[in-house]
């Protein structure tokens, strides 16, 4: 079993199971840094095929630390730049990613969710993105919100800045499911998904997210060569092994 621990964040991996846990109730410059020294090991040295991210004390996350900002000093992007690309490294791990939610997630807490390719959630968790109504923008969770829930209730949602129960954020798409007992929905879902395959499971997410604003055309092309590699792999080279001699 490994351990990893820092001020923010840690992470324990036990088999093809590796969990990151928001220790810290916000998201900060350290945090975003801490973020990036564990997405360096999964990418690099983790032999995990699924990446489970749960908060603690009943909040998952509750978005900006405001305390960095010092409005006399004045507010560049640079720290939103770094999130963003943060985000975008936990989207395309090399592993099946699951959010497992319970309490508060705010703010940059539904952008990390968002991330992951399924989502769990208590029946006590709520939902909101209250950027708008403080002045700035939800970050590339607008991208996200209306690729998974669909432009109107995106809009209506972002602008009018409310909170969703997780019955609601179920009925509208934002999460897979709902469950009293996480521990038991997430082992559901591990066993649903497995065995895990890293190599097809990056290419059909990536695929999937592409086919939002791809033309067939471009499409097709995209699938042939991303096919071309899943084929050429290990994994299905046993496959065709086993399904040959069975």
């Amino acid at each position: 079993m490994t351990t990893l621990t820092f001020q923010t964040l840690s992470l324990s991996e036990q088999g093809p199971v590796a969990t990151i846990t928001l220790v810290a109730p916000h998201s900060s410059m350290t945090m975003i840094k801490e973020f990036n020294r564990l997405m360096d090991y999964l990418e690099d040295e983790s032999t995990a095929r699924i990446v489970v991210l749960k908060g603690v004390d009943e909040r998952f996350n509750l978005g900006l630390d405001f305390k960095e900002f010092h409005p006399n000093k004045g507010v560049d992007i640079h720290g939103f730049h770094k999130w963003e690309k943060m985000c975008v490294r936990l989207e395309r791990l090399r592993a099946l990613t699951i959010s497992v939610l319970n309490g508060s997630t705010v703010g940059g807490g539904v952008q990390l969710a968002l991330c992951t390719d399924l989502r769990i959630a208590h029946p006590n968790t709520t939902f909101q993105l209250p950027e708008v109504k403080m002045g700035f923008l939800p970050g590339m969770g607008i991208y996200r919100v209306a690729k998974n829930i669909g432009l109107g209730r995106a809009k209506q949602w972002v602008l009018q800045s409310s909170t969703l129960t997780a019955q609601q954020a179920l009925n509208w798409g934002l999460i897979n499911d709902v469950s009293e007992d996480l521990d038991s929905a997430l082992q559901e879902h591990i066993d649903a998904s497995s065995p895990v395959n890293p190599v097809a499971i990056q290419l059909a997410r990536r695929l999937l997210n592409e086919s939002f604003h791809d033309s067939f055309e471009d499409a097709i092309g995209h699938f042939l060569a991303a096919q071309q590699r899943a084929i050429s792999h290990d994994q299905f080279l046993k496959t065709v092994d086993t399904q040959a001699s069975s």
